[in-house]
């Protein structure tokens, strides 16, 4: 009795080698994959760290703009620095009108020190077609609404087209000048930029001089 009990017990450890080791490699493989995978986790949000957040895109990085398919007297809009920035291609119409209405202004050379120096002439912008405003009021932050075709004249006599604020009445020629006896003191600020081609706009850096 005793040997059989004894070549059953051997048999059985014998049999249960092969499932210990089995068992074992399994357990490290597993163990492995499982310290592996907490590597790649824990290294996700640290490679992810190199990236700017979107808050610190958002509170400096440049926009490049794409404008070949702005069309003339269009109006688009892009997110600077949380502002909205509007970008129109003006008309020959448009340019040629801008010097009929300076006595109505109060800043028409852009005197006062809110843009960069290319922005201080009648055109406000490098490339006369092309104008680059922040379209934020200069009263009290509202946006301005752009006026065009003839709808302006129903702010200011003799002007077709330009910015009107509905907070407050404030009024803009399409250069972003403000025009005498409204609210906001200043123009409409044209902020830094530059063209990276002719069709490709990058606001927030100028080229250097």
């Amino acid at each position: 009795m005793s040997d059989v009990s004894v070549d059953a017990n051997d048999s059985s450890l014998a049999n249960s080698e092969p499932q210990d080791n089995t068992r074992r490699r399994f357990l490290t493989i597993a163990t492995a994959v499982v310290g592996g995978a907490g590597a790649v986790g824990a290294a996700v949000p640290f490679v992810a760290s190199w990236n700017p957040s979107a808050k610190a895109r958002a509170a400096g990085a440049d926009v490049e703009v794409d404008i070949s398919k702005v069309e003339p007297g269009q109006l688009i809009r892009v997110m600077w620095r949380s502002k909205p920035v509007w970008i129109v291609r003006r008309t020959p119409e448009i340019l040629e009108a801008l010097a009929g209405h300076e006595d109505k202004l109060k800043d028409p050379n852009s005197e006062q020190e809110q843009q960069p120096t290319f922005a201080q002439n009648r055109y406000r912008s490098l490339k006369e077609e092309y104008l680059v405003l922040v379209g934020i009021c200069t009263h009290l932050g509202c946006s301005p609404q752009h006026l065009k075709d003839g709808a302006f004249e129903e702010i200011v006599e003799g002007v077709q087209d330009g910015f009107f604020c509905p907070c407050h009445g404030s009024k803009f020629d399409m250069a972003g000048r403000v025009f005498e006896s409204v609210p906001a003191p200043l123009n409409l600020v044209v902020p830094p930029y530059m063209y990276i081609d002719d069709s490709t706009i990058l606001i927030g850096s100028e080229a250097e001089a």
